[in-house]
């Protein structure tokens, strides 16, 4: 197996409320993401993150399976998606990851990549990138941090349920990138290929640009089945599914290398 390969994954929403997830998750760190030159994690690795300070068991079992896998050597990146828009300077500590912004241009080489989590393009949606400029506000997050943890993920589960509806009552294109914003990327990046999420609409998409043809790779979630997207330097490219273990099948305990004395 090349060892030359960039890993991508997005959309996770890792909870306590789906352990398959989660156990699946850890058993492909400590699987074949341990070949990777890098692994990139597009938003939304939780379902929820009410701030670094949330002692929460199985969200802590994640990272402590990250912990491990930067400790072994493979460098993981990680985007804030719309649910875990709060992971901060505790998180990077707790798993030895490294948060970037969003948008970011990733370069290897010869190797040039706009990468996002999804929704910035998602432009038609008038009242969504309204919420999202509030709740990236540093102001905002200082205050919503102050208060208490319950109320946090009380305020949480509201917000979840709210994008629920939201997501219910708009109409399905309204919901996806907007053309006119994945061009503007295209040219102001100056790339000719784009990786990202958000939409849980998983597909291969290839258009003209200013600089020639392009592609946009949208990665899948993992409320079903997993999969990856492998990058190799030379712009080549394979999706990997992961399919959930069967029902009766033996599953790995996601919460049993965690560290009671520390909660990671």
């Amino acid at each position: 197996m090349r060892a030359d390969r960039y890993l991508f994954v997005s959309d996770l929403h890792l909870d306590a409320t789906a352990p398959e997830g989660i156990a699946q998750f850890i058993a492909f760190l400590d699987g074949e993401a341990r070949t990777a030159a890098a692994l990139y994690i597009l938003g939304d690795l939780f379902e929820t993150w009410v701030g670094d300070d949330d002692p929460e068991t199985a969200r802590g079992s994640v990272c402590a399976a990250l912990r491990r896998y930067t400790a072994s050597g493979v460098p993981c990146f990680v985007l804030r998606g719309n649910r875990d828009f709060l992971l901060g300077a505790g998180f990077e500590m707790r798993t030895g990851c490294k948060l970037l912004p969003d948008p970011v241009l990733l370069e290897h080489g010869p190797l040039r990549v706009f990468v996002t989590h999804g929704d910035p393009l998602c432009t038609a949606d008038h009242s969504y990138q309204e919420f999202r400029s509030m709740v990236r506000n540093p102001d905002w997050q200082a205050r919503y941090l102050r208060l208490p943890l319950e109320t946090r993920r009380a305020l949480a589960e509201a917000a979840r349920r709210g994008s629920q509806a939201h997501t219910e009552r708009q109409e399905e294109q309204i919901m996806d990138v907007h053309p006119d914003a994945v061009l503007e990327a295209f040219r102001v990046s100056g790339t000719t290929l784009m990786i990202h999420g958000h939409t849980h609409r998983p597909a291969v998409h290839t258009l003209q640009t200013d600089a020639g043809p392009a592609k946009r790779i949208v990665l899948g979630d993992w409320y079903g089945n997993g999969s990856y997207l492998v990058l190799y330097p030379d712009g080549q490219y394979e999706i990997i599914a992961l399919p959930r273990p069967d029902a009766g099948a033996p599953r790995p305990d996601p919460l049993s290398a965690l560290n009671p004395a520390t909660g990671v």
